[in-house]
């Protein structure tokens, strides 16, 4: 029943980005996710879907500078005329990777920068964003984050996305629901699924505190799959965490949960 996506920035980390397609079809993947694929061309990309069978679930548009501590630029002053082009840039990835999703990341408000001014800058950016993506059947996503690993970041909350998708108020934008971040920001996760499933277009799991396989820590993902169930989600679930060895040996939940859930 639940189709599960690989994050490739973070899962098979042992062998080169582009053999972790195959790794992933070789467990059993049928999807994949990552955060950035622009140091690849399109065209080596697609030819990796395109000999395992995988489908290309999601990415991020363009960050800005990472190594400098952007975590997106949708929010930043001054920053509109890049992020339009970093909207153009995405969406011809996807368009050749046959991808329907793509995140925005918010950013940090820059110090001295009004906040209020920054979530101005991100919801006219938002709105440009939907407005482009739509004419290519292309679903906005927008991920609250948990302060603790990204402090100061500009969307940290469930409700407040919620909000600012009202605010929007255009078919093609939707909430990546991280039960990792929404886990450490708020808990009550099964009220959170319950209650705002009209708002989810991705799911995306870890386990909690330390991001490692869901079936280590505190969420009890067996339940949250049976809660998933409920609602009928029947979209993909991607698997975002860090293994706490090499990503093979830690697979067994995934075997666990497809013997259960499928």
């Amino acid at each position: 029943m639940y189709r599960f996506a690989a994050n490739l920035s973070m899962l098979f980390t042992e062998d080169p980005f582009l053999d972790r397609f195959k790794a992933a079809q070789d467990a059993g993947f049928e999807g994949v996710e990552f955060l950035f694929p622009y140091e690849f061309s399109k065209q080596d990309l697609k030819a990796r879907l395109d000999s395992t069978g995988l489908e290309q679930v999601l990415f991020n548009l363009p960050a800005g500078n990472w190594e400098k501590g952007e975590r997106g630029i949708a929010a930043l002053p001054g920053r509109e005329s890049e992020f339009q082009l970093s909207v153009e840039l995405a969406l011809d990835y996807a368009e050749h990777l046959n991808c329907r999703k793509l995140h925005v990341m918010a950013g940090i408000c820059p110090e001295g920068e009004a906040l209020e001014a920054c979530f101005e800058v991100y919801l006219a950016n938002l709105a440009y964003a939907c407005e482009q993506a739509q004419s290519a059947n292309v679903t906005v996503l927008i991920e609250p984050l948990n302060t603790r690993a990204f402090p100061g970041y500009l969307l940290s909350h469930q409700a407040q996305a919620r909000k600012i998708i009202d605010h929007i108020a255009m078919p093609n934008i939707k909430l990546q629901m991280d039960l990792y971040h929404a886990q450490i920001m708020e808990g009550d996760l099964s009220v959170l699924i319950r209650h705002q499933m009209d708002y989810v277009g991705h799911i995306q799991i870890a386990g909690v505190p330390d991001r490692h396989e869901p079936s280590d820590g505190e969420i009890n993902y067996g339940w949250i799959f049976s809660e998933l169930a409920k609602v009928k989600y029947d979209g993909w679930i991607g698997c975002e965490y860090t293994p706490k060895a090499d990503t093979k040996s830690g697979l067994g939940w995934l075997e666990t949960a497809r013997n259960i859930f499928s």
